[in-house]
């Protein structure tokens, strides 16, 4: 088994956290249970390029169980928790190709080695195993089933490419399952963005100015907290509907060239591009905190903020770097630029996960039950996978909900009746 992880010895440690999430993934652990005896996916290569912390662990385990010859990479250089990268080679027996704080060099050739195991199956999380299967390792791309995307910056990309007729094999978005984007993008992220901030800065919410930049499921949990923690919370959006909606929400709402003048702490989580310029940079006021919790840290115009600052004092704190600009004000950029929540905190709740996790492992067996069914194209998640995954999660919290009686499945069935 090929393998290139920080330090093995670092195993126990990384055990004990992938052991106290699969406490918290009852509807995963459920799965795992039942894929051990059908083993969907026995004898089918699988990569997987997705952040490797305890939670992602507990699907790899599943994904083994099913039968799957498994090799897991990172999406990300600043996500990896290495205790528990140790500990899936070591203890479960498990490919990883991932180190924290990778440079870009290793970062792509660990996407490699993912792409060398020959998959039939890959997930992603933020396309990059994807876009690699399209242009430097184009021939690897033509035995590859489906592909399972994580994350809205990933969907984006892969709609972009199906929209240029670019797309060479179906794609499932993960992300716009309703037990993925709801859940998981509003609470999980929401939640342990918070968390990642307040580990890097020890900066207290309540009555600060906080920018938020997008009001897509990210964006909306996140500001639902830093409201609830007092803050007050500033949207900057693009899109009308959701700029209406964050207004009706009770959220101020404005331009990021006003909202720059303003703020305490800036935060995007859009998926595009220089979301926040220099011309924003050059009004911000001394010690004002950027950060992103956006797949890629091209939200940030960081080259933008170098070519204004005289000086940059690297990790003043953990995770936090400060540029002094020419005016002398400083700003403080966390993570560099990075995920906020996996690099400065853990990522999201292992109850979050649960469902994005249980959708993507039911989802790899569904493909392989219905591979001949799936044109190139992206595809949503099939509405029966949906229901199984917010079944069992109900079950899971001793919840019960009521049943159409015979009468109301007829009439919802029917047109007859009215006025």
């Amino acid at each position: 088994m090929k393998y290139d992880v920080a330090d093995l010895s670092l195993a126990e440690k990384g055990k004990k956290r992938i052991l106290w999430a699969d406490a918290d993934m009852p509807v995963l652990a459920s799965i795992r249970e039942r894929f051990a005896k059908s083993k969907p996916l026995k004898g089918k290569k699988v990569s997987a390029c997705l952040h490797v912390t305890a939670e992602t662990a507990n699907l790899a385990i599943a994904l083994k169980v099913a039968g799957a010859d498994l090799v897991l990479c990172a999406s990300n250089p600043l996500s990896t928790q290495d205790d528990v990268a140790a500990s899936l080679v070591k203890d479960f027996k498990i490919s990883v190709q991932a180190i924290c704080g990778e440079n870009r060099a290793t970062y792509y050739k660990h996407l490699n080695a993912a792409i060398d195991h020959k998959p039939v199956i890959t997930f992603d999380d933020g396309a990059d195993l994807v876009h690699l299967l399209h242009t430097s390792r184009k021939k690897e791309g033509d035995r590859i089933i489906a592909s399972m995307e994580e994350t809205t910056t990933g969907v984006i990309r892969l709609r972009a490419m199906a929209n240029e007729g670019k797309l060479k094999f179906p794609v499932i978005a993960v992300n716009d399952a309703a037990t993925k984007h709801l859940f998981d993008n509003r609470y999980g992220t929401g939640q342990s963005t918070v968390d990642g901030i307040i580990r890097a800065t020890d900066f207290l919410m309540a009555g600060k100015k906080i920018v938020v930049a997008g009001y897509g499921w990210c964006g909306r949990g996140f500001a639902m907290r830093a409201r609830g923690m007092g803050s007050i919370v500033i949207v900057t959006e693009i899109d009308a509907v959701k700029g209406l909606e964050a207004a009706m929400d009770g959220f101020q709402v404005m331009p990021m060239a006003e909202a720059a003048k303003i703020g305490d702490l800036f935060l995007t989580l859009t998926g595009n591009k220089n979301v926040i310029r220099e011309e924003h940079f050059k009004v911000m006021k001394h010690r004002a905190v950027v950060a992103n919790s956006g797949h890629f840290n091209v939200e940030l115009d960081i080259p933008g903020l170098k070519k204004l600052s005289k000086k940059v004092k690297k990790n003043v704190r953990h995770c936090v770097d400060e540029y002094i600009l020419k005016n002398n004000r400083s700003i403080y950029l966390l993570a560099e630029g990075r995920l906020i929540n996996l690099a400065a905190a853990e990522g999201h709740p292992a109850s979050v996960m649960d469902m994005s996790f249980s959708t993507q492992a039911l989802q790899a067996e569904y493909v392989i039950k219905n591979q001949d069914k799936f044109s190139v194209a992206v595809h949503d998640v099939p509405l029966e996978v949906e229901h199984i995954v917010s079944t069992l999660k109900l079950r899971s919290m001793n919840i019960k909900i009521d049943k159409l009686t015979p009468e109301q499945a007829e009439y919802l069935a029917s047109s007859g009746e009215g006025t």
